[in-house]
């Protein structure tokens, strides 16, 4: 049995407060087009697409997917662009418009606080902020190499202009500081009208099938095998793929690989999830209320506290609970590693509870009444 153990000072590391979080006005192409100068960039886990070296990275481990931000105040724009791998975004505050296609006309939806929404791949897709104030969304990238991006030719057209350069390494040049123009070997080739017209074209009906807001959450109130235990009243709701949920019924609304999983969890005051492992990474995101993240076993634990907005990173094999100590309920997201569903191992005293109750997971590792399933499963659960 593998079991990986966190000191304090390891697990302080792995928390990156929203106090932490530094911004970049410098990390794309298009920073000094007028509309698009204001917007802010965040790179927390991993570098994410950023094409600036001054991008300041919290945690710079591989996860297997990368985690940013986007802040933008009204009526700023993130202009068109294209991604390899998957692009995903959870707005945190305010009012977005998303569009896409060519010319970023092929359709349009708006995001509030709470919705995610998945982009498609090898589309061109930018985003406003449409709201009445300051807006923040956070944005998950699939690998650890993203590859970086494709920019619509106009706005590395109109870049020039402010002497800014894409080079074909994904580098930005900014020539105001005396960095002398790029070759034109050494510059970013535009993708051409031929190669724009041949991308795929997504209906909004289609895209809408690539977003879950936050009214179409599909709770489930026995999701994990330890929601029947007095005080571990939880809830989940998945977003992308079968993550850690063990209810056979409940499904993602989007199931396409992305090279992560993500679902929300939600504990009303005084609730707990007990401990458990799971052989991926797992990041944690606060999107409400004040969350205590207990790791290691009884003797050796340490306790961090997530606030708002704040991550915490938990490594693979690491045994961990939740509980809500505060007095409204706790909304986070739980992202993992690997397209894979993910297998909780529980902890044994959790296990002999549960058994108590009568419930056990079958051999697919979904909750079952213990009574139905062989005698061999009641031991290994």
């Amino acid at each position: 049995m593998t079991e990986t153990i966190l000191t304090q000072d390891a697990a302080a590391k792995r928390l990156i407060r929203r106090a932490d979080y530094v911004s970049c006005s410098v990390a794309f192409i298009d920073c000094k087009t007028p509309g698009s100068h204001l917007k802010q960039n965040y790179s927390m886990i991993g570098p994410g697409v950023t094409t600036s070296a001054d991008q300041v990275i919290n945690l710079k481990e591989l996860h297997g997917f990368n985690i940013g931000a986007a802040a933008m105040p009204h009526g700023i724009t993130n202009n068109l662009h294209i991604h390899f791998t998957a692009e995903i975004f959870m707005v945190f505050k305010g009012t977005w418009k998303f569009r896409w296609g060519p010319n970023g006309d092929d359709g349009e939806i708006i995001g509030e606080a709470g919705d995610i929404a998945s982009m498609p791949t090898w589309i061109f897709r930018g985003f406003t902020n449409v709201g009445v104030d300051d807006g923040w969304i956070f944005t998950c990238l699939g690998g650890d190499d993203t590859g970086g991006i494709i920019w619509h030719p106009t706005i590395l057209n109109g870049a020039a202009q402010y002497g800014l350069y894409l080079t074909n390494d994904n580098q930005l040049v900014d020539t105001a500081k005396g960095t002398a123009k790029p070759s034109d070997a050494q510059m970013m080739r535009p993708i051409s009208t031929e190669e724009i017209a041949g991308l795929r074209h997504y209906s909004v009906d289609e895209m809408r099938q690539r977003v879950v807001t936050k009214a179409e959450r599909q709770w489930s109130s026995d999701a994990l095998l330890d929601s029947c235990l007095p005080g571990h009243n939880s809830q989940m709701a998945p977003v992308i793929g079968y993550g850690l949920t063990q209810d056979r019924n409940q499904h993602p609304k989007i199931t396409n690989p992305h090279g992560f999983t993500m679902e929300w969890l939600k504990l009303a005051p005084g609730q707990s999830v007990s401990r458990f492992k799971i052989a991926e990474k797992m990041v944690v995101i606060n999107y409400a209320g004040v969350l205590d993240i207990a790791v290691n076993a009884p003797g050796s634990e340490v306790v961090t506290t997530v606030h708002l907005w704040d991550q915490m990173s938990v490594p693979g094999d690491v045994w961990r609970s939740f509980h809500n100590k505060g007095d409204q309920d706790v909304e986070v997201l739980l992202i993992c590693t690997g397209d894979q569903r993910k297998r909780p191992e529980w902890a044994q005293d959790v296990l002999a509870q549960v058994a108590a109750k009568g419930r056990a997971l079958d051999k697919s590792g979904y909750i079952a009444p213990g009574h139905l399933l062989p005698v061999y499963a009641m031991g290994k659960i």
